[in-house]
């Protein structure tokens, strides 16, 4: 049975200090997810730079990485399913990553992208692919899963009928190099994203789940409206098949990571919403 999960990237806004974080974690074991995907940056602490960048994203980290995130989770029940790390540090502190996974109780580390990287590069692709496979190995000999994790950088053509994604699939280890697919990045690229879980098969650990719709309500100026990230279910996606499809290679979490769109501007009003279609489809 997959676990029912929330990024810990939406909760940047109501995790401020302990008290906050405590209740907002309630409040997701409460809804029905059984689950957290921790971030490194967001459990320790964290360079301003780094907040000021995912800030002006519209996702803010706030300054929970001063906060026992150990201890929240476990006073609340919640189960990590992940840690998302970048590959450098994976590279440059492989002994700390992977005992911090351990402590988490939690056997995966998801890589999420590269930044400054040029993803229509097929040779730079094909280094990352080496790259990958090698981290892979150093954290398997320890129990330990290295995921990657798509946005939509990774549907560019390295040549004429292959994308990134696709040279990445093909020349990584499937025993060193798991994926988790981000449903919502792969359709805003123009990809279907059943053929690419079909295409995954069982590499395919975890999932990340969110909708794509919009908000606008009345006429428009224009015919053409701006979509974004939705609730489960209020969006246009066929999130249905896509978890059918996520059960039967039998992916070990489907995790919410909803963006800045929230309804009313709540993380939490967001991921209750969501939790209706989680607890209906996920079972």
């Amino acid at each position: 049975m997959a676990v029912k999960a929330v990024q810990q990237i939406m909760l940047g806004s109501v995790t401020k200090n302990e008290k906050q974080a405590l209740e907002t974690l309630k409040t997701i074991k409460s809804a029905g997810y059984d689950g957290i995907e921790l971030n490194g940056f967001m459990i320790r602490p964290t360079s301003f730079m780094v907040r000021m960048m995912t800030k002006m994203a519209g996702m803010p980290v706030g300054k929970g990485g001063n906060l026992d995130w150990k201890s929240l989770i476990t006073q609340t029940g919640l189960s990590v399913v992940s840690i998302h790390e970048d590959l450098g540090t994976i590279g440059r502190e492989t002994d700390r990553v992977i005992a911090e996974a351990k402590s988490f109780g939690t056997d995966k580390i998801v890589i999420t992208g590269m930044y400054r990287f040029d993803y229509s590069d097929k040779g730079a692709v094909q280094k990352l692919a080496q790259d990958l496979n090698a981290a892979g190995e150093n954290l398997k000999r320890e129990g330990i899963q290295l995921l990657y994790h798509n946005h939509n950088c990774e549907f560019r053509k390295t040549e004429a009928n292959k994308t990134a994604y696709e040279l990445l699939i093909e020349e990584t280890d499937s025993e060193a190099v798991g994926f988790e697919l981000d449903s919502y990045w792969a359709a805003e690229a123009g990809v279907y994203p059943l053929d690419l879980m079909k295409k995954l098969g069982g590499r395919m650990k975890l999932y990340h789940i969110n909708d794509r719709g919009t908000r606008i309500e009345g006429a428009s100026m224009t015919p053409i409206l701006k979509s974004d990230s939705m609730e489960l279910g209020y969006g246009n996606m066929n999130l249905q098949e896509l978890v059918a499809q996520a059960l039967r290679v039998n992916v070990d979490a489907i995790i919410l990571e909803s963006h800045k769109n929230w309804v009313n501007g709540s993380p939490i009003e967001s991921l209750k919403l969501s939790a209706d279609f989680m607890n209906q489809e996920v079972s």
